[in-house]
């Protein structure tokens, strides 16, 4: 498909909860500290761990005069939630909680977090607001590919795009010969989903014959994993849709924590609600905006558990310009990797998106990679397994050895490393319905 059958940006919508995302900045920041000095006072009296780390530091509800004081607060951490389960970071009555959700539980017991009625409202608001962004209106047919359960992911999205006036189907993930029979024949517009899964669907439905161009789907809105901008050109180019971004935590409340605009330039951050800040992840201090650094955010409204500068662990920058969408709202730049999912190969530190942002560089790749860690004596090595057209493999030898030199040169150019590189068949790494695994570590000790 030609670049030119991307579908147009949509216009933005305007949606009544919508109206604080153009506060005026004097408006916006009274309220944050209005509701920074509640939620302080709140979880000071009702959380133990947060009032025994305010002793410590001397900081009392009442010492919060300014935004600024907030870099006095003591900062919280994904095993403080761990540390305290599973109730134990709770600021509301157990009565009063009206909904709990919980982590995948990779390392461990699972992160539980819990909900009062007032911040499923909130949860929904946020949302509608972030479909608003994208484009998306009332009687859009919204095809809602998250995960429902446990993770935030697919009842957050749900509730939202009801709120906005969307016709929701609550699919969940996987079962993808449903998927594609719905997105068929519903004439679904929207689709939720990681864009990992919705590069999958693409595959399956060339696969089955369906013409993308002749769906009505004109917005894709992903998340739930990092991908890059060179993946967004890939999936517009090849589906026509417009791709955006989201973001959301379980921690904070799931996703509905930031959202692209029809502007497609960094996310904003529904600010009256989280307050973000921006610090070094090594010695904790606070930067200035347009400063790359660790995202720490804070929730301004959430009842049941409040969260305190939760250090998020991705790396980004809060943009200090206006968006040309009008908002007001501070927008980060999009999510490219973690302070936490870094690993280290001789000494170098290496991150998936950046072995992402070198493969779809080069013309021949199919953007489907597996990075694998191994060790033999004691040297770390790395090869990464990217699947290629077969046209490549249709041209024989010489194009294969060309290619995986072009793609080893351009891995070696962004990450300061030589590394293997193994070229695959079309439909041969492994698939996932929900994140993408791209690391396997083999290495022990």
């Amino acid at each position: 498909m030609l670049e030119s059958a991307v579908a147009p940006a949509t216009q933005p919508t305007f949606h009544p909860l919508s109206a604080p995302d153009y506060l005026p900045a004097e408006q916006l920041r009274s309220l944050q500290l209005h509701r920074l000095q509640a939620i302080v006072a709140r979880a000071y009296e009702n959380v133990e761990l947060f009032r025994e780390r305010c002793d410590q530091r001397g900081v009392k509800p009442e010492s919060i005069q300014s935004l600024a004081d907030i870099r006095h607060l003591p900062f919280t951490v994904k095993n403080d939630l761990r540390d305290t389960y599973p109730f134990g970071l709770f600021a509301s009555p157990r009565e009063e909680i009206v909904r709990l959700h919980a982590s995948s539980g990779t390392t461990g017991k699972p992160i539980v977090v819990a909900y009062t009625q007032d911040d499923l409202d909130v949860w929904s608001e946020v949302m509608t607001r972030t479909f608003a962004a994208c484009g998306v209106h009332a009687g859009d047919m919204l095809q809602n590919a998250f995960g429902y359960g446990l993770f935030t992911g697919g009842l957050g999205a749900h509730q939202g795009a009801e709120r906005l006036g969307a016709t929701v189907i609550p699919i969940s993930g996987g079962n993808t010969e449903r998927q594609m029979m719905v997105l068929r024949d519903f004439g679904v517009t929207t689709l939720c989903a990681t864009p990992s899964y919705f590069l999958h669907l693409l595959e399956r439905a060339r696969d089955a014959g369906i013409d993308w161009p002749r769906l009505p789907l004109r917005v894709g809105i992903f998340g739930a994993e990092p991908w890059t901008e060179e993946m967004r050109q890939r999936i517009q180019t090849e589906s026509g849709i417009r791709a955006y971004d989201i973001y959301g935590l379980s921690e904070i409340i799931g996703p509905g924590v930031g959202s692209e605009c029809c502007a497609q330039d960094g996310l904003h951050i529904f600010e009256d609600h989280f307050y973000p800040e921006i610090i070094d992840p090594e010695t904790g201090t606070p930067l200035e905006d347009g400063e790359e650094g660790e995202l720490v955010l804070t929730t301004l409204s959430k009842q049941a558990m409040p969260m305190i500068r939760y250090r998020t662990r991705d790396i980004t920058t809060i943009l200090p310009e206006r968006c040309s969408c009008g908002r007001t709202v501070r927008r980060i730049r999009r999510i490219s990797r973690r302070s936490d999912d870094m690993f280290i190969i001789r000494g170098i530190n290496v991150f998936p998106a950046q072995v992402e942002t070198a493969l779809l560089q080069v013309e021949g790749t199919l953007p489907h990679y597996q990075i694998e860690l191994s060790r033999q004596g004691s040297l770390d090595q790395m090869e990464v397994a990217v699947e290629v057209t077969q046209t490549i493999l249709d041209a024989g030898q010489t194009a294969v050895d060309t290619l995986r030199h072009e793609l080893a040169s351009a891995l070696e150019h962004i990450i300061g490393l030589r590394v293997r590189v193994r070229l695959a068949d079309p439909q041969s790494l492994p698939r996932s319905e929900g994140k993408a695994k791209r690391v396997v570590d083999h290495r022990s000790g």
